[in-house]
């Protein structure tokens, strides 16, 4: 595998796929470079396979978290979502450049920061990279204004957890005062078991028995971030999303978890001597982890794509821990692709003219999304006759200017 890594071939010289339109991006099965192992044909690989191909990381990029977890299983159904059925007879055509950039973040164990404008496909190279390499569901952090970095990482409900409590000891009639609260429970669970009760609850009520479900791991959850870290045996896919819409500090907040692999969780590291081990919740639907010491180290980097539409530049620190992707508007090839995955019992003809309109109209008006031509290529295929003059004001209507200004113009 070494051997074949050490020669890696330039971008520019593959060939169409077969059966793909004249000029269109992408390589054949019989020219694909020996050192791909995201092939972008969107069809998943076998189980094992991507194990058995993905080499050892780069020694300053290697990470020994644990005990290792296995990979989740895929979310099928926002898999069809975003991206339609798994291609059948025909793969999906795949930009050269894309194909390149996301194995050598994959192979260096790196980020992926794509930039481009609104609507060009940013946010579903994750997905089609999840799906085909079979690692499960993807972890999405929409970033805003008020993200921080602990966000990403976790969330504690402190007050949750003291109501509760609080609740718990009213309903069981402890009135224990000034030994009450989260941190006295804590305590209380930390103490010798006696005859199947703690000490300080020589009944087997009160407090202690009030507020079993008041424990610590019950009111944290690991963010897309803190999910994403965890020592998973094959990377975890997380996607974050708009990083260019954060406050300004956010992107240099993310430095050193990009560079280390790691993070703490202070409220689990202060009762580490008592609670060595806390289960706490994940951002995948009913996932749990066990933290040890409020600690957290990955095994497998995250293979982590980063969007971004321009909006600001990043520091050179963040930069340099990234690698750069500029991804290009979807040609007429591309974008009849798109809608043949979504609308897969659609004429080839309709389709093509369906895209050609697409692109006039974006030449003529302005900027447009490509979801804007899934849009109108649903309303096509609804069963809906709209007539001529009506479809063309529908379509001023679904293709509406993501740039105003320069029609105007």
């Amino acid at each position: 595998m070494a051997d074949e890594l050490s020669m890696p071939p330039s971008p520019g010289d593959g060939t169409n796929p077969p059966g793909s339109p004249e000029g269109s991006p992408g390589a054949s099965s019989t020219e694909r470079p020996a050192w791909w192992i995201y092939r972008g044909t969107g069809r998943p690989l076998a189980e094992g396979e991507l194990a058995a191909a993905l080499p050892p990381p780069p020694p300053w990029r290697t990470f020994d978290g644990g005990p290792a977890l296995p990979s989740p299983p895929a979310d099928e159904r926002d898999f069809v979502r975003r991206l339609g059925p798994v291609a059948g007879g025909r793969p999906r055509l795949a930009d050269r450049e894309e194909i390149d950039i996301v194995n050598t973040a994959l192979l260096l164990r790196r980020p992926l920061l794509i930039t481009g404008e609104p609507g060009v496909g940013k946010s579903s190279l994750a997905y089609r990279v999840a799906r085909e390499l079979g690692l499960g569901r993807v972890l999405r952090w929409p970033v805003s204004s008020r993200s921080t970095l602990r966000e990403g990482l976790y969330e504690y409900d402190a007050i949750g957890r003291a109501q509760d409590a609080a609740t718990a000891r009213q309903l069981a009639g402890s009135g224990r005062g000034q030994h009450s609260g989260p941190e006295a429970d804590d305590a209380r669970r930390a103490r010798p078991v006696r005859d199947g009760h703690t000490d300080g609850d020589a009944n087997g009520g009160g407090a202690a028995g009030a507020t079993a479900d008041t424990g610590l791991g019950n009111y944290l959850q690991l963010g897309a971030l803190g999910t994403a870290l965890l020592p998973y045996e094959l990377p975890r896919v997380l996607l974050i999303d708009e990083l260019d819409k954060s406050d300004i500090d956010l992107p240099n907040d993310l430095l050193d978890v990009f560079e280390e692999g790691e993070y703490r969780i202070p409220e689990l590291v202060r009762v580490g001597a008592r609670e060595p081990v806390v289960t706490v919740h994940t951002a995948d639907p009913g996932g749990t982890a066990e933290i040890v010491r409020g600690h957290v180290r990955c095994r497998a980097f995250p293979l982590i794509f980063i969007t971004s539409n321009g909006e600001r530049d990043f520091p050179p620190a963040f930069l340099r821990r990234c690698l750069l992707y500029t991804m290009k508007e979807p040609d007429e090839a591309r974008l009849a692709d798109m809608v043949s995955a979504h609308f897969t019992d659609s004429s080839d003809e309709r389709t093509r003219q369906l895209v050609r309109r697409f692109l006039e109209y974006r030449r003529s008006q302005g900027r447009l999304a490509a979801d804007q031509l899934l849009n109108a290529a649903y309303l096509t295929s609804s069963g809906r006759h709209i007539p001529g003059d009506e479809w063309e004001r529908v379509l001023d209507l679904v293709w509406q200017r993501l740039n105003p200004e320069a029609a105007a113009e």
